[in-house]
């Protein structure tokens, strides 16, 4: 072999020594970082997690299901903060925390209006974006006649994770069964017409209209007009009339149906 090759092999062998060399130096220096600087993580994290349906709807607050374990663990977030995962979910984190887990009422999400297209008049035909945010932004906040009616473009369904909400008639409607009060549907609302309120408490008004009773009537066939019978006739307390509208009181209410019976307009129902 000649020897200006015998040079170049040599020179090779030492440059791949160099290199392996330094490749190791640097392995180690990295692997001494990693156990020097490594976070250790919550055990309990993983096990939280488990308990959660990994929805990341983000209605506990936090950006992720991962997010909400790690602040559970950490103790800035209540166990109970998942409305997604209910009770068992509540049940389960406490489990893990050690601590005793409170039973709490089931929650849902309604829509404080009934002005679906039979009931409700339109002030001109609407023709534009699927939605209601884009809708309230034109002359008289969308086309619907009543001020504080659902304006039916679905917002509210577009941005729901569990598929709860349907558009029906021109108004939007949360099933129950299907809805988990996780409160995505209720900052899309430009007319905060949805409300996060205990399940069992069945008994709502289907309005939130502040207006006299002329222009109620005038708007739509099914508002409050605040006639102050509901108040009357419930024997509980239970019902107030505030700014032309009833409110129902769920902690006084026995459900008697007494309200729903005599609201002259049918505003108030049983869900």
């Amino acid at each position: 072999m000649p020897v200006f090759m015998e040079g170049m092999l040599g020179d090779a062998l030492v440059q791949a020594i160099w290199i392996g060399g330094l490749a190791a130096v640097f392995g180690g220096l990295l692997g001494f970082s990693a156990r020097k600087f490594a976070v250790e993580t919550d055990p309990r994290v993983e096990r939280i997690a488990g308990f959660l349906p990994g929805a990341n709807c983000a209605g506990c607050g936090f950006t992720s299901c991962g997010a909400f374990a790690e602040a559970v663990a950490a103790g800035s977030a209540a166990y109970n903060g998942c409305a997604p995962g209910g009770a068992a979910a509540a049940a389960g984190i406490a489990g893990v925390l050690g601590v005793s887990a409170e039973v709490a009422d089931r929650k849902v999400a309604f829509v404080k209006c009934d002005g679906v297209d039979a009931n409700v008049k339109l002030n001109y035909v609407y023709d534009g974006p699927k939605s209601c945010i884009a809708a309230s932004e034109l002359a008289g906040g969308g086309n619907k006649a009543c001020a504080y009616g659902c304006l039916g473009l679905a917002s509210c369904r577009n941005v729901c994770p569990f598929n709860a909400i349907r558009m029906v008639d021109g108004i939007a409607v949360i099933d129950g069964r299907k809805c988990t009060a996780c409160g995505k549907c209720v900052p899309v609302c430009p007319r905060s017409l949805i409300e996060i309120v205990p399940a069992r408490a069945s008994v709502r008004v289907l309005c939130r209209s502040q207006d006299s009773v002329r222009v109620v009537k005038e708007n739509c066939r099914a508002g409050c007009i605040g006639c102050m019978v509901c108040r009357k006739v419930c024997a509980h307390g239970a019902v107030s009339v505030e700014r032309n509208v009833a409110r129902i009181d769920p902690a006084k209410c026995v459900l008697c149906m007494e309200c729903v019976r005599k609201c002259p307009l049918k505003a108030i129902k049983s869900m």
